[in-house]
């Protein structure tokens, strides 16, 4: 069906679920796209604002403010596509098709023993993105339900670059209680990938867990939790290694004519060649080693 058969409100759901479905990275390229198509600037504009908004709320987009790594996340939203970071207590619109940040306004917090201790574990948790991560962000927020304090942990980082025609993104994300003993942890790591040479592939990974820690101060909780994001991680990894090799020998099983097996062995063919020095006389019909082996070969 032709887009301008479309009622309004046809085209605007299906211009926000078109953007909302955009792989990291690739948001405004698909926006750039869709203007193309619609030819409706005020209805472009009005429908990048609310799909931006949700797609830095899906992917944790990472901001930098005042030197400092910001997350975008539903957990620091505070309506009227506003956002709120707690280490430069301001809050703010993104644009994130202009990359700017607008409307900024400077809030107070209460600084009670979470927020001390959202401190400390942000400060463990750099730590560990530092030493693990090409380029990696991570935040700590803070959240009250129910009178019940709790702590967010979102780790980020991503690889875009159109001219290699691919797009990767590592988001994590956990969850935990303000306790006095003992705590559960509960996290969520994702990893997308998006490929576009030849063919256009799409990968989705993710993995939900639940942990427990003991709590005996601050400082202890802070190094145990980022010891136990870095295990988590690290298995996690290592799994989807060993399951992207899986697809892989699987896919070449499929290629080959006889079940050959895999020896993930590099065969230097240059230097067997040079070895070899092999030398053709198609004229004579025989091929020459220059070992003295004489071959009889039929043309």
């Amino acid at each position: 069906m032709s887009l301008s058969v479309l009622s309004r409100k046809e085209k605007e759901k299906v211009i926000r679920r078109l953007l909302v479905q955009a792989p990291p990275g690739e948001f405004v390229n698909a926006f750039d796209d869709l203007c193309l198509l619609i030819r409706d600037e005020k209805l472009m504009h009005h429908q990048g604002e609310c799909a931006g908004h949700q797609h830095c709320q899906k992917y944790c987009v990472p901001l930098c403010i005042d030197g400092n790594p910001v997350l975008l996340s539903h957990h620091n939203v505070m309506g009227d596509f506003r956002f709120f970071d707690y280490q430069s207590k301001l809050s703010f619109r993104f644009d994130l098709l202009q990359n700017q940040l607008r409307d900024i306004q400077s809030h107070g917090i209460i600084r009670n023993e979470t927020e001390y201790l959202r401190s400390v574990v942000l400060c463990a948790l750099k730590l560990y993105v530092n030493d693990h991560y090409p380029s990696g962000n991570c935040n700590v927020l803070r959240k009250t339900v129910k009178n019940k304090e709790f702590l967010i942990a979102c780790i980020e980082d991503h690889s875009y670059d159109n001219g290699d025609c691919w797009n990767g993104l590592w988001k994590s994300k956990w969850i935990f209680q303000v306790n006095p003993f003992l705590t559960q942890v509960t996290g969520r790591i994702f990893v997308q990938a998006h490929f576009f040479r030849c063919v256009n592939l799409h990968i989705e990974i993710s993995k939900d867990l639940k942990e427990s820690l003991e709590v005996v101060n601050q400082a202890q909780l802070a190094l145990s939790f980022a010891r136990l994001v870095e295990e988590q991680e690290n298995k996690f990894q290592a799994a989807v290694l060993e399951e992207l090799q899986e697809l892989s020998n699987e896919a070449l099983r499929k290629i080959l004519r006889r079940d050959l097996p895999v020896t993930r062995t590099l065969i230097d063919w240059q230097r067997i060649l040079s070895d070899l020095n092999l030398v053709m006389y198609p004229k004579l019909g025989y091929v020459i080693y220059s070992r003295s082996v004489l071959c009889n070969w039929i043309i």
